[in-house]
């Protein structure tokens, strides 16, 4: 499929369903390292120390998402930059493929570090069918579970949906307004390198985040996309920002609205009175809510 037809599957059938639900169950075992280039290139690229980044003990929550990254040869990418469909993910037909969401643990007694020996052990939990007014959308659920030498580390459990291309006359769902509460706030202005600075660090050749003829022709958004891991990161760096001692234990996320690259955006935090948790969200520049979130800290 090239990207002339990318638009074409809309809907998918029972047999179709039954064929993508046999991947439940299915496992995936990767070993890596945890070394400090990529650590050092992230906090360049989030303004921070980079100098400094990767001797100050534990990985900051979120980074590990720099490690276990798929290394597909070239001759095995699909038109969408995404490795081509059926490998440890099941082969869903409909082209539009988005990272919806993630619920995470840490482990206190057992920081991730640079220079650990670590792995990861994935496990599709569920695939999942829903009837949608502009097509049809199918949700896989992928469990994570990350260990180095002491033992578990870290779970996470990811949800990713796939929905049909957009097509003209598709019912334009209703935004909802952000917050206006945000004891902290910081304005992002996100350009083509910031993107491709966070797509190279995490070997991401989605095309929506790079090809602007791609993301506007074929995808139908009206600009670059702001990738959904980056605004989680973005948002769990300013809380660090705010409270450099706190230690996260628990993180979810989830995608509201795409975020693009035609105009700045703002990262917002609301601190619990009892100062156990964080409410976070992003916005767009016309105050729709793009991302929700929640942290539990120590």
């Amino acid at each position: 499929m090239d990207i002339s037809d990318a638009s074409v599957i809309r809907t998918i059938d029972k047999d179709q369903l039954l064929h993508l639900q046999s991947w439940q169950g299915r496992t995936q075992t990767v070993d890596d390292h945890i070394s400090a280039f990529p650590v050092n290139a992230l906090a360049a690229t989030l303004d921070r120390d980079a100098s400094t980044a990767s001797t100050q003990g534990s990985l900051p929550p979120l980074w590990h998402w720099l490690y276990f990254l798929a290394c597909q040869s070239q001759r095995e990418i699909g038109p969408d930059g995404h490795p081509k469909r059926g490998g440890f993910l099941p082969p869903v037909p409909l082209p539009r493929r988005m990272w919806a969401g993630s619920n995470l643990h840490w482990l206190a007694h057992n920081p991730l570090q640079v220079g650990d020996a670590v792995q990861r052990v994935s496990r599709i939990e569920s695939v999942t069918h829903k009837a949608g007014r502009s097509g049809d959308l199918l949700f896989v659920r992928v469990n994570h579970e990350i260990s180095n030498t002491l033992g578990l580390a870290l779970t996470e459990q990811q949800d990713l949906v796939y929905r049909a291309a957009a097509q003209t006359g598709d019912p334009v769902v209703a935004p909802i307004a952000a917050e206006r509460n945000a004891r902290w706030r910081r304005e992002v202005t996100p350009d083509p390198v910031l993107l491709f600075r966070y797509s190279a660090l995490t070997f991401n050749g989605h095309r929506i985040h790079y090809d602007r003829r791609y993301v506007t022709e074929v995808e139908g958004y009206a600009g670059l996309v702001v990738h959904g891991p980056l605004l989680a990161t973005m948002l769990l760096d300013l809380l660090r920002s705010e409270l450099p001692a706190a230690k996260v234990t628990r993180f979810q996320f989830k995608a509201v609205r795409p975020t693009l690259d035609l105009h700045p955006f703002h990262l917002n935090a609301q601190p619990s009175a009892d100062g156990k948790s964080v409410r976070l969200w992003a916005e767009d520049h016309e105050g729709w809510l793009t991302m929700q979130a929640s942290a539990e800290i120590d």
